[in-house]
């Protein structure tokens, strides 16, 4: 594998993006989208998982506008005041843009063949979603996305295929919204819901407080057969 920083070009500015290849020849292209934290190990090990499994993966920097080249923890209470400012300065909709912006750059990609899907944790799970909406990506995963019930009117212009991760317990989406999620898209024939009842938000985060080894394991299997059937 060969990793590296790229620059992506959008019609605001300029901003980078991790991208590794994997070893020999072409596949298809996953845009890792990241959590509250920015481009960090956490997102660079996920990165170079994929390209182990034979994708071209780029994890663009979302927070760029704000504060470019973020790359903090979960670790310390600093850390976590600095992610949820950061947060709360995003515009999820303006981060979309710069996804199709990485999306068409995937697409061209001398190592990848044309496929491209995204995957996304918290900010990046919410950011999937709306990216299976509003994109022409082929296939996108979210895992404990944030605030999805706000924009579920977006729905009905998924053309490609969508799976979500959804935490029972997850301490930012209470069962209300839960309910909505699954009252708005059960019956999209695009979208496949699993639920995880006795996990927390970040169960799939290793090294994270609510980290849980087997309902990672399974998510992960679910999302490594959802892509490599739409995705090849």
């Amino acid at each position: 594998m060969a990793s590296e920083m790229i620059k992506i070009h959008s019609p605001d500015g300029e901003f980078q993006a991790y991208r590794v290849t994997p070893k020999g020849g072409k596949g298809p292209a996953i845009i890792v989208i990241q959590e509250i934290f920015g481009i960090n190990q956490v997102m660079r090990d996920i990165c170079d998982d994929l390209a182990g499994q034979g994708y071209v993966a780029l994890c663009p920097d979302l927070f760029w506008r704000i504060e470019p080249g973020i790359d903090i923890t979960d670790q310390t209470q600093e850390e976590w005041d600095k992610a949820f400012d950061l947060f709360g300065k995003f515009d999820p909709d303006t981060g979309v843009k710069d996804i199709a912006e990485t999306l068409d750059v995937a697409r061209r990609d001398p190592a990848a063949n044309g496929k491209v899907g995204a995957i996304g944790y918290c900010l990046g799970g919410l950011l999937a979603y709306l990216t299976a909406c509003r994109t022409d990506a082929d296939a996108c995963v979210g895992y404990y996305g944030v605030n999805i019930p706000k924009y579920l009117a977006d729905a009905s212009k998924i053309s490609g295929h969508l799976m979500l991760h959804v935490a029972g317990k997850d301490e930012f989406v209470d069962a209300t919204a839960r309910k909505a999620m699954h009252d708005g898209l059960d019956d999209n024939p695009h979208v496949t819901l699993h639920d995880y009842p006795d996990n927390d938000h970040a169960f799939a985060r290793q090294g994270g407080a609510h980290f849980d080894a087997k309902a990672a394991d399974l998510a992960n299997a679910r999302t490594r057969a959802f892509l490599q059937t739409h995705l090849g």
